[in-house]
């Protein structure tokens, strides 16, 4: 392949590594996915293609929506052990992020809602809220009409964003909101818990490592109890990760999110969706299989003083 061919395609790396990205909720199948796409513009007839931006775009979702499609993803999505992959701040697999539609469609929340969707309502949403697409270009990238991508988008819009109201969260901000969820947790007081978060708020975590699968609680009450008892510190737990892990907040995914961390290891994420002043939803991601990135990100930047030094 030509140095003009490889440097278009480098051009379009990190806008097409964020569509993948949306769709799948992996960053691990997101690099595949655009490595997959590479390969494809290395043995395409690229003399024939108008527009290499749109047919590069048109490759990566059609990859990516087959990935969706496969017998292994719909195994694990369908089993409940699915999760999205936690995301540091400014990772450009978040971009783009101009705009409230563009920073809500990476949030972890509208990922897990998404899984809702079909394959073609997903990438109809992707492609229209975050990548402003028109309906007649989602059409010719779909292969659908454009009647029927008006229709996947309202759809979609009915099941994601009714009652949604993305917000920009900065460091500061989400250090205000982690501490004070740290130090409620911490209390071993649930009414002051409580009182932090929403009447239906949603806790979703993929347990100790992954290897519990994934566990869901419901309700102000019971998930007060169960952020209680896991911020309640004992031996046992110091154990299972290895020591006496320090507590960061930060920005995932656009959200503020408690970041635990022994040494150099990232062995934890807490992601905190708020909603009107309160925590509306909770995603925890203890896999090292799903922070092998994150920890990368997290390494090369500075992410301040730790909310607690040694847990």
């Amino acid at each position: 392949m030509d140095s003009a061919a490889v440097a278009c395609f480098e051009a379009n790396r990190d806008r097409l590594a964020s569509l993948a990205y949306r769709l799948l909720g992996s960053a691990a199948d997101a690099e595949d996915t655009v490595q997959d796409a590479f390969l494809r513009w290395e043995g395409a007839h690229r003399d024939s293609v108008e527009v290499p931006e749109a047919w590069l775009t048109k490759v990566v979702t059609h990859l990516a929506l087959d990935r969706l499609r496969s017998a292994r993803a719909r195994r694990e999505r369908a089993a409940g052990d699915w999760l999205p992959e936690p995301l540091w701040d400014g990772d450009p697999m978040l971009g783009p992020d101009e705009t409230a539609e563009q920073r809500d469609s990476v949030s972890l929340a509208v990922l897990l809602l998404m899984e809702r969707l079909t394959p073609v309502e997903r990438g109809v949403y992707v492609l229209r809220e975050a990548f402003s697409h028109s309906h007649a270009e989602i059409a010719a990238i779909l292969d659908i009409s454009e009647s029927a991508s008006q229709q996947h988008a309202h759809r979609a819009r009915r099941r994601i964003s009714a009652g949604r109201k993305a917000r920009e969260v900065d460091r500061a901000a989400a250090r205000r909101v982690v501490e004070a969820f740290v130090e409620a947790a911490s209390s071993g007081r649930t009414e002051r818990l409580v009182r932090l978060l929403t009447h239906d708020v949603t806790v979703v975590s993929d347990g100790a490592g992954g290897s519990g699968g994934v566990r869901r609680h419901e309700g102000a009450e019971r998930v007060a109890s169960v952020l209680r008892a896991g911020f309640r510190p004992t031996d046992a737990k110091r154990r299972l990760v290895g020591g006496s892990p320090s507590i960061h907040s930060g920005v995932v995914n656009g959200s503020p999110a408690m970041v635990i961390a022994l040494g150099d290891r990232i062995v934890g994420v807490l992601v905190l969706g708020v909603r009107e002043d309160r925590i509306a939803e909770l995603v925890g991601t203890a896999s090292a299989d799903r922070l092998g990135r994150f920890t990368e990100a997290w390494l090369r930047e500075d992410h301040g003083d730790p909310l607690v030094a040694a847990w």
